[in-house]
C-alpha cells in the first residue's frame, strides 16, 4: 500500500482533540466537556501531541494475532488487535492514539461504538475501510467517524467471521479468526471475577450473551483477545457460562 506524503499530513494534522481520561477521540472543534466521560477541556490533547506522547505497541498473541495497547496507557483505552490474515492485514477495533509510522491495514472492523480512537485518521492514512454495525453508526458518538460499510447481519470476510450480538450496545458485534475470539467488553475480567459489562440494558446484555455461548459451541478457539486482556479459551468460557446461571 503506497502512502503519499498529503495523505499523511493531512491524516496527522486533521483537527482532533483525545481525551487523556477515557481515550475519545473528538473530531473538529475541542468541546468543552468530553461527550463520553464528561471531563474537562484541561483533560484534553490534540492528536499532534498525543502522537508524541502515547506510542501504540505491539504484543504478539500467537503467529498471526498481535495486540495493540498505546504506552503509556491512554485512558480506559480499548485494546486493538491486528491480524495478518491470507487476505491481507486487518484491526479490530482501534487504538485511540494515531501513529503514523504503524504497519497499514486494509480494514478496520468494528466490535461496538463506544472506541472508534482514530479511525478517521488511519482511514485516511491508508485508504482503509471502517466497519461498524448499522444500530451503532446511528449513535451520536459514532457519527462524526466516517464508516464505509455499515453492516446488518452476520458475515465473514479476510476469512474473519463477524456475528452481530447486541446488548451492551444494540450493534455489538463479536468476530472469530480461526481458532481467536475477539470480544472486547462484553465480560470481564477474566476469570472468577467475571461479570457482563455493566453499561446497557442488563435484560438485554444476558439474554445476548446467551447467543455468544451458541456461536462459540464446538468452535476449535484457543484464545480470548479481550479490551484489555489475552487468556485461555477454555477457562474463559466457563466463567463466561457461570454468569448466565
Amino acid at each position: 500500500m503506497v502512502l503519499h506524503s498529503k495523505q499523511m499530513e493531512a491524516a496527522k494534522h486533521y483537527q482532533q482533540s483525545v481525551c487523556t481520561v477515557c481515550g475519545y477521540n473528538m473530531i473538529g472543534e475541542m468541546p468543552d466537556i468530553c461527550p463520553f466521560c464528561g471531563a474537562r477541556h484541561d483533560k484534553f490533547v490534540p492528536s499532534d501531541k498525543a502522537e508524541q506522547t502515547y506510542r501504540v505497541t505491539p504484543h504478539r498473541v500467537n503467529d498471526y494475532v498481535t495486540q495493540l495497547r498505546s504506552v503509556p496507557r491512554l485512558g480506559l483505552e480499548h485494546a486493538a488487535y491486528r491480524i495478518e490474515t491470507s487476505e491481507g492485514a486487518v484491526w479490530i477495533d482501534c487504538p485511540s492514539a494515531f501513529n503514523s509510522d504503524l504497519k497499514p491495514v486494509e480494514a478496520i472492523y468494528f466490535t461496538h461504538k463506544d472506541f472508534m480512537g482514530a479511525s478517521n485518521q488511519y482511514r485516511e492514512l491508508w485508504n482503509a475501510k471502517v466497519y461498524l454495525h448499522t444500530l451503532d453508526a446511528k449513535n451520536p458518538l459514532a457519527k462524526p467517524f466516517p464508516v464505509d460499510c455499515k453492516f446488518d447481519n452476520d458475515f465473514t470476510e479476510h476469512g474473519i467471521e463477524a456475528f452481530h450480538i447486541g446488548g451492551h450496545t444494540p450493534g455489538f458485534t463479536l468476530y472469530i479468526y480461526d481458532k481467536v475470539l475477539f470480544i472486547c467488553d462484553y465480560a470481564f475480567p477474566p476469570g472468577p471475577r467475571m461479570r457482563l459489562n455493566p453499561f446497557g440494558p442488563q435484560d438485554e446484555v444476558r439474554n445476548r450473551a446467551a447467543r455468544i455461548l451458541q456461536v462459540i459451541d464446538e468452535r476449535p478457539i484457543e484464545i480470548v483477545c479481550g479490551f484489555n486482556y489475552v487468556t485461555e479459551f477454555i477457562h474463559w468460557r466457563e466463567h463466561f457460562k457461570r454468569l448466565l446461571k
